[in-house]
């Protein structure tokens, strides 16, 4: 395909902004001068209100806190883009009052918040939903298909040359050069990296011989942090091939994934038709909304390399207005404006607004003192 529409955060949510840094993740609040859409019976909190994880919705936050503190002028709101694994430590710690993360808490995860939300549960709140992008860098190749064997083969370094004969076959008009490939992979705990391991173990078969985790299982080619860094590296290089959550892939070109009998290149809409399928995680409480996505689905028109952002917060909070603050922000980013805020930013699809009213019922549950 050709380089992908998709974009970085625009103008429109950054402009007079004081920048959350890109890839390293910034303590910075990000203030929007133009208006971006929100509720009409918005809820503003008066102080701050801190959070950090996933660098996968790092573009995707910047529209939220952008579009929240212009229309709330005494709230701000501090994300550090430092990776799921991170924001989930954080929270556990009591460090933030939110983490970002693109893997749901695990059932020793929920144990350990216990303590840290006042003997009540935290809860997985979907609030980004978007394409993983298999982004690459060859000169004179902008269209490339790969099956999902030959991406694990690729990632696994037992394909090591761009004229592989099983990269050819799908890619008969490419000009494939004898050229070293180089795999560029995340270098912390990251949840787009659990949720592309997943998906290679779940598509690929015996080609990915690795567990999933947030951690690449095997040593790395090349290695960078967060999905800015993979971006760039990715970009700076030649040869490169890498991931990213689709709102990175700037004006890099992205793989044509095998689905079954097709290749489908990646979408908001091709991206949601997995969610859509997928069933809420079983054994989840009343107020968790942890998805099982079907990664290995060979449905037409689907993209299975998807990724379900969520927001980690505790159902009860020690101090009383800090569980408003989390309501109140929460609230903004779930909401069918918050999430049209994000989709014309980044690009991701917006959530179902039929699952709304149960979200907002989960985010109006949070309470404290």
């Amino acid at each position: 395909m050709q380089p992908s529409t998709y974009r970085r955060v625009s103008a429109v949510a950054l402009a007079g902004a004081v920048a959350l840094t890109a890839g390293c993740g910034s303590d910075d609040a990000v203030r929007g001068n133009n208006p971006l859409p929100v509720p009409a019976d918005l809820a503003c909190f008066d102080g701050s209100l801190s959070a950090s994880g996933s660098s996968a919705q790092e573009n995707a936050m910047q529209t939220w806190v952008a579009g929240y503190q212009t229309e709330c002028e005494d709230a701000l709101v501090f994300y550090n883009s430092i990776g799921s694994g991170g924001g989930r430590s954080q929270f556990l710690d009591g460090a933030v009052a939110i983490a970002g993360s693109d893997a749901a808490l695990d059932p020793e995860e929920h144990a350990e918040a216990r303590p840290r939300c006042a003997g009540a549960e935290a809860v997985n709140i979907p609030a980004y939903v978007v394409p993983i992008a298999v982004v690459f860098h060859l000169e004179g190749v902008e269209e490339l298909r790969l099956r999902p064997e030959t991406i694990a083969a690729i990632f696994d370094q037992q394909i090591t040359t761009w004229n592989d004969p099983r990269i050819a076959e799908d890619n008969p008009d490419a000009d494939l050069p004898d050229m070293r490939i180089t795999p560029v992979s995340r270098s912390d705990d990251s949840g787009t990296t659990e949720n592309f391991t997943e998906y290679l173990a779940a598509a690929a078969g015996d080609a990915w011989p690795h567990e999933p985790g947030g951690m690449w299982p095997l040593p790395p080619v090349e290695a960078a942090q967060g999905n800015s860094g993979i971006a760039e590296a990715v970009e700076g290089g030649q040869g490169t091939i890498g991931y990213v959550e689709a709102s990175h892939i700037g004006g890099m070109s992205s793989v044509e994934v095998g689905v079954g009998d097709e290749f489908v290149a990646v979408s908001p809409e091709s991206a949601a038709a997995v969610v859509a399928n997928s069933p809420e995680r079983e054994g989840n409480t009343e107020h968790d909304h942890a998805l099982e996505l079907d990664y290995g689905t060979t449905a037409s028109g689907t993209y299975p390399i998807v990724l379900v952002s969520y927001e980690i917060a505790c159902l009860r909070y020690e101090d009383a207005a800090e569980a408003e603050r989390v309501r109140d922000f929460l609230g903004y980013v779930i909401s069918p404006e918050g999430q049209r805020a994000a989709a014309e930013e980044t690009g991701s699809a917006p959530l179902p607004e039929d699952v709304h009213a149960s979200l907002q019922a989960s985010v109006d549950a949070i309470a404290g003192g």
